[in-house]
């Protein structure tokens, strides 16, 4: 999106009302967590059609398994076709903020909607064992960090999850997963005054916006998966009394935080 004028720019923020500063207030409650999107993908295996029935994602950060598990926020629970998740195309199951710290185990959780369509085009349902009503426990160990956007890419291995049960035409599903976390570049924080109203806080990359936000409780603000690099921050506040102003030279590393000193804008 190309970058429009000061005067563009002022005019817009100062449309906001105070639902929007409110908006902008509970963004900002979420600071001092990570956030977390699971996806899920595919390796593909010799059926027309593979269809899962996802109900939730979970997250343990206890190395006891019967104890810590939390359900992820945001879930899109579904019947998915695993076999148009393939090519390095994947789908986000979950987008939560979750606490930083170090991730022990990701369960995934099943419902009993699941099926399989031969090459014959004969839509078979898939039986599940027993043992795995609790949800799928994939051991990860991974840690998050503050402040830092990550992705769980959950890839699911069909040629290995689904078994012919003997000769009578029967399939059994029993989940072979990958797990890849990786962080979604970076993450900018800072302070913006005076806080009495909020900001608007744009990055840029040249005359690109590549994000934004506004600035909520005591001026705070925090922008996550910037990709890495050198950028330059606009700041414009809804009292059109006080003079926009630009921060250039924001460097942002992948899994990191960089942290602005604070600015105050003047009149």
């Amino acid at each position: 999106m190309r970058m429009p004028s000061w005067k563009h720019l002022a005019n817009g923020v100062l449309l906001l009302s105070t639902t929007l500063f409110m908006a902008a207030c509970s963004k900002n409650d979420n600071d001092g967590k990570s956030r977390i999107q699971v996806a899920l993908t595919d390796d593909p295996g010799d059926f027309k059609a593979v269809y899962i029935d996802v109900q939730e994602v979970n997250v343990n950060y206890s190395d006891s398994d019967d104890n810590g598990w939390q359900t992820l926020a945001g879930m899109k629970k579904g019947r998915y076709n695993l076999l148009t998740l393939v090519n390095d195309k994947d789908t986000v199951l979950a987008d939560a903020d979750i606490a930083s710290g170090t991730i022990k185990e990701i369960r995934l959780v099943l419902g009993d909607d699941n099926w399989v369509v031969t090459n014959a085009g004969d839509s078979i349902k898939l039986q599940t064992p027993s043992g795995q009503s609790s949800g799928v426990k994939l051991k990860v160990n991974m840690p998050v960090s503050e402040g830092v956007l990550y992705k769980l890419l959950l890839d699911f291995d069909v040629a290995k999850s689904i078994h012919e049960a003997g000769n009578a035409g029967k399939y059994m599903l029993k989940p072979v997963i990958r797990t890849v976390l990786e962080a979604q570049g970076g993450s900018i924080k800072g302070v913006v005054l005076p806080a009495v109203v909020p900001s608007a806080v744009l990055v840029l990359n040249g005359a690109d916006t590549v994000a934004s936000t506004y600035s909520g409780v005591g001026g705070a603000y925090q922008l996550k998966g910037i990709a890495a690099g050198s950028y330059t921050l606009h700041y414009i506040s809804t009292d059109s009394t006080l003079q926009p102003a630009t921060k250039q030279g924001v460097v942002v590393e992948t899994g990191k935080v960089t942290t602005i000193d604070t600015l105050t804008l003047v009149k």
